[in-house]
């Protein structure tokens, strides 16, 4: 299949990253160039874009629409080692960041990816398929009763976590759990018919705290902003899409964590700490999309954007 996706945003992007010529641009969620391709225009001639992804579709996919004239860089890897990939890239420093979370329309639409609980495939989940990472089917079938209600509560947000991991134990105890069909029939009766009459789809919010626990996505976030903030020159901005109320806590907590400042308690008469705010939150509330977009684009429904700007005098 080929690697399409609608970048999401795209025109709320475009305006809030410093994109002109001579840009450094990293698009640390390349997928397929959707946005890469359009920031790419705005930096050219002598700009320089930076593309990191760890799917390989996605890279190859990447390296047939970037056919500009200005420099690109793709790399393969994950934004949670930041710091090694722009130092191995030799740049210097940074302009503009985007995240664009999640996983992409393509791995939940090509077959064998495991992303889907519309399909019956085996259950993977790995964003890099090549990687030697757990598979959600370890996940399924190695973690305690009380590890995998953790991660269905926590990651999935998931109301009836405790139940669905007591059918998952007790349905491998039979037999191991290999494919989605699988797993999605064992939500569906873990979960009581009543609750399953309205809203999403049941298995969702486990597929998705499989995904986040699989690919370790909440811990590579925040040491992929923590990181993005230091290559950060002054003036330059972040931007984070995110999908679900788990990416966007840590982005906030993490851009009011640079923005804040001294951290002394408030009864102290100067200050000790010599903390200075190192960001200016540039959104105040998340950007959302509109309702055209939504209609041509129903998976950017849940999308929130947020920017932040590197300070002038920070030395951070």
């Amino acid at each position: 299949m080929e690697y399409r996706h609608t970048p999401v945003l795209l025109a709320e992007v475009t305006q809030q990253l410093p994109l002109h010529d001579g840009s450094i641009i990293v698009d640390c969620t390349l997928g397929g160039a959707g946005h890469a391709k359009r920031m790419a225009e705005f930096i050219a001639p002598t700009g320089i874009l930076v593309g990191i992804d760890q799917d390989d579709a996605a890279l190859a996919a990447a390296a047939d629409a970037l056919r500009l004239g200005q420099q690109t860089v793709l790399i393969k890897g994950n934004f949670g080692d930041l710091d090694d990939l722009l130092v191995e890239a030799g740049i210097p420093y940074v302009d503009g960041f985007l995240f664009d979370l999640g996983v992409s329309s393509p791995q939940l639409d090509v077959r064998g990816r495991g992303f889907s609980y519309h399909e019956d495939v085996l259950l993977d989940m790995r964003m890099d398929a090549s990687s030697t990472q757990p598979t959600a089917a370890a996940v399924i079938n190695t973690y305690d009763e009380g590890s995998l209600a953790r991660i269905l509560r926590d990651y999935g947000e998931e109301r009836w976590a405790t139940r669905i991991a007591a059918f998952i134990v007790a349905a491998r105890a039979r037999q191991p759990i290999e494919t989605t069909a699988e797993l999605v029939e064992i939500v569906k009766a873990a979960i009581p018919a009543g609750a399953r009459r309205e809203g999403p789809h049941p298995a969702r919010r486990t597929f998705q705290a499989l995904r986040i626990e699989v690919n370790g996505e909440l811990e590579v976030l925040e040491r992929g902003l923590r990181a993005a903030i230091r290559w950060l020159r002054p003036g330059g901005r972040i931007a984070v899409i995110s999908y679900h109320s788990l990416e966007d806590r840590i982005t906030k907590q993490i851009f009011a964590e640079y923005a804040g400042g001294c951290v002394c308690p408030p009864d102290l008469p100067i200050c000790r700490c010599g903390n200075s705010p190192v960001l200016r939150i540039v959104t105040r509330k998340p950007v959302v999309p509109t309702t055209a977009e939504i209609e041509v684009n129903p998976r950017a429904r849940s999308a929130k954007l947020r920017v932040a700007e590197k300070l002038a005098d920070s030395t951070t």
